[in-house]
């Protein structure tokens, strides 16, 4: 029951944050107006936003215009539900669970948002900072190892800008590694970013084989980088300790 509940309540926070990706990509508020086509502009009704349902009840197509309704929705509303219940599972059904949620969140529209627009704005990851410090004194890190942990994040990347002038990152990582150290702290960061690259390269790798990128073409990395976070929200610490008994 408490699953169910969980992924339900995932579902419809997803179908905020689709709503929250899309006014940011149309530069609308947040807090006025109702959802509607992006094809026709149509206002949608209720019955027309349920979660997922909505998506193949429709057909896939908008009710008034026909239009096609991108994959993106269900699937975001989807992972949400998913994220909801992993984190309600390994932490039970807690204050610690609900503030990585939140961060969870932020780092869901980073995934999103930098997959499609290849953008990492600062309207997500300063806010995001700003409610990682405040969710400490619930998670409750060490507040020495999250303030390395910034400073190693937002040093890395911006070492990377500043020897590359902008070429291999903008300034949006800058702040995303601030932002990661910020939920990690500097040895989790570390792991992170370890497998972010590693992850990355493979990728890339294989999408130059399959020739769908070349060697100058960009990655949009914040995916990478705001997946690994959520990954090692669980197991980072896991990694560490793995690693120290290897070298102790």
């Amino acid at each position: 029951m408490t699953i169910a509940f969980l992924f339900i309540f995932g579902l419809i926070i997803g179908s905020a944050l689709n709503a929250v990706i899309f006014r940011l990509a149309s530069k609308k508020s947040f807090f006025r107006g109702r959802s509607e086509c992006l094809s026709c502009q149509r206002q949608l009704k209720w019955y027309d936003l349920i979660p997922v349902l909505s998506f193949f009840i429709l057909k896939k197509k908008c009710r008034y215009c026909g239009a096609r309704i991108s994959w993106q929705y269900p699937v975001v509303e989807m992972v949400c539900g998913l994220i909801a219940v992993s984190l309600g599972w390994y932490f039970g059904v807690s204050l610690v669970a609900g503030a990585y949620f939140v961060l969870s969140c932020f780092l869901l529209i980073i995934f999103v948002y930098d997959l499609k627009y290849q953008l990492i704005l600062d309207k997500i990851t300063i806010p995001a900072m700003v409610l990682a410090i405040l969710a400490n004194f619930i998670i409750q890190k060490s507040w020495l190892e999250l303030g390395l942990g910034f400073i190693i994040g937002t040093g890395f990347f911006m070492f990377q800008y500043l020897i590359s002038r902008g070429k291999w990152l903008g300034g949006g990582d800058i702040r995303l590694g601030g932002l990661m150290g910020l939920i990690l702290g500097w040895k989790i960061l570390l792991v992170a970013l370890f497998i972010a690259y590693l992850v990355g390269a493979l990728v890339a790798l294989v999408l130059v084989v399959v020739k769908h990128k070349n060697m100058q073409s960009k990655l949009a990395f914040g995916t990478f980088l705001s997946a690994v976070t959520f990954f090692c929200i669980f197991y980072g610490q896991k990694i560490v300790d793995f690693y120290l008994l290897l070298i102790i």
